[in-house]
This record gives C-alpha cells, structure tokens and sequence, in this order.
C-alpha cells in the first residue's frame, strides 16, 4: 500500500526504475536522523536468527474470539495524515466501528461500504501492529479471502518502526499482497526503497490466481537478511535481494491489514454499482 504514493508521482520520472540490480543505480544511504535509533519503547519486538529456518510461530491472531478484534494485538488508523484525507488520492474514510471491521465465526472482517461519512464517500478499515508487535526477519502468513468489485485495493503490508522519525520512504515498506489495479485475480508485491536525496523506488511483480474472492489463499514472505522471498499458496512469484544499505536488514518492521477505495492504484475508478464487499482473514502469523 503505497501510504505516501503523492511523492512517487512528484519524482517518477526522475527516480522511478524497475530494475533486477535496484543497488547498482541508487545511492542507497538514507538521513542519518532516525536510521539508527533503538528499538521501539512501546510493543514486542521479536529479532529471528538470521541463519535459521522460519518454522516457529512466534506471534498470530487467529481471530477465534468473536466481537471486536484484539486491542492487543491491532490498532485502528482513523484519522486522515495529510490534511485530511489519506495518501494516493484514496476515497475512503478507515474507521474503527464494527461496521468497517469485526471478527466472526473464526474470520476477520474488514468491510468497504458506500456511505457518506464525514466527508468521505466510502469507509472501511486499516489496522496495524505499531507501538504493538514489530519483528526482525521470519516468515509472515496471511490467509484470506479478497473483496470484490472494481476499485476495491486490499492489501497486506509492512512498514518499518522507525517511520515517525525518518519518515517514508526511508523506513522502508514491504508489500506482501496488494490486488485491484489490474483485472481480478491479479495479485502483486513490491519493495519500495529511496536514495539519500528522498527519490523513491520500488521493485515489483505481479502472478494470477483463480477465486481471489471466493476461496482463502495464502499470501506470505519469508524475510531474512540477504532477500525477500513472495509467494502465493507456496508458489514463488518474486525474490528482491537485500544489501545491508537497505531498510529491510536488520531493523524492525510493523504489519497493516486494510481495504483502500479507489485511488491511483485503481485507476481512481470505483464501480459505480459497487455497495458493500468485506475481505475475510482466517489468521496472520509470524514464524521465526
């Protein structure tokens, strides 16, 4: 989910490449400020072994208990970072009420409606482990069920923990699974990445899968400190390589479960009969 995609289209044409070698082109040495700050004071932070092999659950929500999900472990986004609305020219207001997300019957829901609510013309969902749970490599697991309708933008993602200091795209964002900007089915990833004059990057690819929205999938990444492994039911789709430049060696990272309506993402298109889709997730977990 590209939460600061304003800046991307400000310097496409100046720092945008996708390349199999993104280190040979980009000086990647972020500000100094804020890249090696501690450890987040709030929340868990778990650090695997980076030669080890990521089977051990560590951290999961199951979304066994019916009623609101887990304060514990999700934090509800709701008010809009950039004067008011969010980022990418999106048209959703994230809410925090049971309408927009609940957990039921072992899943949960994350809904976009077609409301008018306070100024906005849909509302939906954005929950994240910040100041909650962070982890440093691991495997991350995502079993789900997408939305339908054109303009829906699901997506699992991660930034890192030290995006309140160092701002995006320093801290670094790893997208696990993001679907709408294509024809349904068609699911992609992406590593985004700047150089130390703020111009933004990223590497991405994209795989089809049939029933996105009426059968669970499993989208997950395997995370260690030379590359990022994307797979879709344990098939591979997209390997990014890691130098330890980058954000993504050995620094913290938080995860984002949302629905964004339309957007540039989308083609700022939403299906004019579109009412109410909801994205089902039976679990997220964290294996170290």
């Amino acid at each position: 989910m590209k939460r600061y995609f304003f800046l991307f289209i400000l310097l496409f044409c100046l720092a945008c490449q996708k390349t199999d070698n993104p280190t040979s082109s980009f000086d990647l040495t972020p500000p100094e400020d804020g890249l090696n700050e501690a450890l987040p004071e709030n929340g868990t932070v778990l650090s695997a072994d980076p030669d080890g092999v990521y089977d051990k659950l560590v951290w999961s929500d199951e979304f066994d208990i019916s009623g609101r999900p887990d304060p514990e472990k999700w934090f509800h986004e709701t008010v809009p970072p950039n004067n008011g609305s969010w980022w990418n020219n999106e048209f959703q207001h994230y809410t925090d009420r049971p309408e927009n997300s609940y957990v039921d019957d072992g899943t949960l829901k994350i809904v976009a409606r077609r409301e008018n609510y306070q100024g906005k013309e849909f509302t939906s969902a954005r929950m994240n482990t910040q100041n909650l749970f962070y982890f440093i490599y691991g495997r991350l697991e995502v079993r789900a069920k997408l939305p339908t309708g054109a303009g829906t933008w699901p997506a699992f993602w991660m930034l890192g923990a030290n995006i309140d200091t160092i701002g995006w795209p320093f801290c670094g964002e790893v997208d696990l699974m993001e679907h709408g900007n294509k024809e349904a089915g068609v699911v992609s990833s992406a590593v985004h990445l700047a150089n130390s004059e703020g111009n933004h990057y990223y590497l991405s690819n994209e795989t089809a899968i049939q029933n996105e929205d009426t059968e669970y999938h499993i989208y997950a990444l395997e995370w260690s400190p030379d590359k990022i492994i994307f797979t879709v039911d344990d098939v591979q789709f997209h390997q990014f390589t890691i130098s330890p430049s980058m954000p993504f060696y050995n620094r913290p990272f938080f995860i984002i479960l949302n629905i964004a309506m339309g957007g540039h993402f989308t083609g700022n298109f939403v299906d004019p009969d579109f009412t109410e889709s909801t994205m089902e997730i039976d679990y997220v977990r964290v294996y170290q």
